[in-house]
């Protein structure tokens, strides 16, 4: 996964599985993103950055479910404030988290669950019931693609169990367009 250069392939095959009539026509370009990242204080992750300044800024078709989001849109069930949302802060998850689960929550669990939300990703889409999916644009965790519900947030490639799928965004997407389930892992 590089996250600094787009691999022609890996862009060709991203295309490939988006449905998008006239590519490009919805197309950010890159004077859009680059002004959507100086706003925000942050540089998209490649191959993302390339996919929605070239060829286009949200679609119905492809992933996740209810298609992906423009670059700038949260999902219409986002539960926080837009305002609230800082892209340049870190997303402060390195593994899974499930707090539903935890027994005895820290003191400060709504501090991170707001950090969790807010900070440090872009949400690409929702697959409905508040399971949102976010790509990772600062942190440790940069250019990783995460599923946010809300009982947990879970980070998506075989390298966190969980899926047989590449990490990243080019790995989410062709996993999506080899039609398999997104947790394939038994």
């Amino acid at each position: 996964m590089n996250t600094d250069h787009a691999d022609p392939a890996e862009l060709a095959a991203i295309r490939a599985a988006f449905d998008v009539d006239d590519m490009g026509e919805s197309a950010l370009g890159w004077e859009g993103v680059r002004a959507f990242e100086a706003e925000q204080g942050i540089v998209l992750p490649e191959p993302y950055r390339t996919f929605v300044a070239e060829t286009t800024d949200g679609s119905y078709s492809g992933p996740p479910d209810y298609g992906l989001l423009s670059v700038a849109e949260v999902p219409d069930d986002w539960g926080g404030e837009e305002e609230e949302r800082d892209l340049s802060r870190p997303f402060p998850l390195t593994e899974a988290w499930m707090w539903e689960e935890d027994s005895e929550p820290a003191e400060d669990t709504d501090e991170i669950l707001e950090r969790v939300y807010n900070h440090g990703s872009i949400v690409l889409g929702t697959d409905g019931c508040a399971m949102n999916w976010h790509l990772v644009v600062t942190g440790p965790h940069r250019g990783h693609v995460w599923m946010i519900s809300d009982v947990g947030a879970v980070p998506f490639g075989a390298r966190f169990g969980f899926t047989t799928a590449e990490a990243g965004f080019a790995g989410w997407v062709a996993h999506w367009a080899a039609n398999k389930p997104w947790f394939d892992v038994a």
